[in-house]
């Protein structure tokens, strides 16, 4: 499917938003994938098989705690 030399990453693997890009909306929020991702700017995706990955920014993460 992906016609790029060495092949974009599938939808299912973990470094897929390393995919290239197809189509690009920054006004609309969204950028089409060379493996069929749909990448959201709040980091979220929707992937070909119309799974929903959460938006994951690595500011989510919880910082630790002072003791």
């Amino acid at each position: 499917m992906c016609p790029h030399q060495p092949p974009c990453p599938s939808h299912d693997a973990p470094d897929r938003d390393a995919a290239r890009t197809l189509a690009a909306h920054p006004e609309q929020g969204w950028s089409l994938l060379c493996n069929g991702v749909v990448l959201f700017e709040d980091t979220g995706e929707l992937l070909p098989d119309g799974e929903v990955i959460a938006p994951h920014r690595p500011t989510d993460l919880q910082a630790p705690s002072a003791a």
